[in-house]
C-alpha cells in the first residue's frame, strides 16, 4: 500500500533553482519525501531532524543535515544559524515536526501528556518560525509553509488537535504580519497519510486491547471523514507543500490547505 519515495505526483525539475529551503522533521515520512521533492526540483536543502538518520537521510539526497531539537527555542535558534551557515539564506522554511504520541479520550490524558502532545505538535513551529523570522524580514522575502492536520476536528487526540489548531492560528495571524515584508506564511492541513514504518517512534505503541481500539478509532474515523475513502501518501502530502512554497503560489497567504482526500478537517 505504501507509495516509494519519489513516486507520486511529478516534479518539475527546475521550480526551485537557486532557492535555498530548510524542512524540519526531514528524517523520515511527509518531511523526508517533502525535502525529496525540493531536491528533484533543484532546492538546496537543509534536512533537521532530533534524530540521528537525519545524517544518512541528507547524504542520500546530496543535501545538508542539522541535529536539533525543535521543542526548545534554543533548538530551533541553532538550527537556523547553522541552515543559514550552510546555505548563505533562506528562501522556504517547512515546519514539519509534529505527530500524535497517544491516542485516547481527552479524560484518560494526563496532565503530563497533555503538555508533552502540545510542545511535541506546537512549538517548534512556533520556534523555529521564530528564529527564522528576523532574517526573512531583513531579506524582505521567504516562504514558510506549516504542517497542521485535519485532525483538528478528530477523536482522541484532543491536545494534537489543539496543537494543530495552534499550528493554523499562527498561519493566519502572521500571514497578517508578514506580508508587508514580502513574506508567505500558509499551510497544509494533511490527512491520514500511510507513510512507511516510523525509524524513529513518535511514542510507545498500543499495548493493551484498549489502547488498539482507541487506535483504530481514530483509523476507522478518518477514513469515514475522508470522501475518498483512503488513506494518502507522503508524496501527496509533498506534491501540495511544495506548490504552496513554490512561485506558482505567489498570490496564496494566511490560508490552510485541506490535503486530505475530501475530508476539511
Amino acid at each position: 500500500m505504501n507509495a516509494p519515495i519519489g513516486s507520486g505526483p511529478s516534479v518539475h525539475t527546475g521550480r526551485f533553482a537557486g532557492r535555498k529551503a530548510v524542512v524540519t522533521g526531514a528524517a523520515q515520512g511527509i518531511g523526508l519525501a517533502v525535502a525529496h521533492r525540493l531536491v528533484a526540483e533543484s532546492a538546496d536543502v537543509v534536512l533537521v531532524d532530533r534524530a540521528e538518520t537525519v545524517h544518512e537521510a541528507a547524504a542520500d539526497l546530496g543535501a545538508h543535515a542539522v541535529l536539533a531539537d525543535l521543542e526548545t527555542y534554543e533548538g530551533a535558534e541553532s538550527a537556523v544559524t547553522e541552515s543559514l551557515a550552510r546555505l548563505g539564506r533562506i528562501d522556504v522554511l517547512v515546519n514539519n515536526v509534529g505527530g500524535t504520541i497517544w491516542a485516547k479520550p481527552y479524560e484518560h490524558y494526563t496532565p503530563d501528556e497533555i503538555q508533552a502532545e502540545i510542545r511535541r505538535s506546537l512549538f517548534p513551529t512556533l520556534w523555529t518560525t521564530r528564529a527564522v523570522l528576523p532574517h526573512l524580514i531583513e531579506q524582505r522575502s521567504g516562504t514558510v509553509v506549516n504542517v497542521s492536520s485535519i485532525a483538528t476536528r478528530g477523536i482522541n487526540r484532543i491536545p494534537y488537535s489543539a496543537a494543530k489548531g495552534g499550528v493554523n492560528a499562527l498561519t493566519a495571524s502572521l500571514a497578517m504580519e508578514a506580508a508587508p515584508y514580502g513574506i508567505r506564511v500558509v499551510a497544509t492541513a494533511a490527512g491520514g497519510t500511510d507513510a512507511p514504518p516510523r525509524r524513529v517512534a513518535r511514542g510507545p505503541a498500543p499495548r493493551t486491547g484498549q489502547e488498539r481500539h482507541w487506535y483504530q478509532q481514530i483509523v476507522d474515523q478518518t477514513v469515514a471523514s475522508t470522501l475518498m475513502k483512503r488513506y494518502g501518501t507522503p508524496e501527496e502530502q509533498a506534491a501540495a507543500i511544495c506548490f504552496l512554497a513554490s512561485d506558482e503560489a505567489s498570490y496564496i497567504t494566511g490560508t490552510v490547505l485541506p490535503v486530505g482526500g475530501g475530508d476539511p478537517g
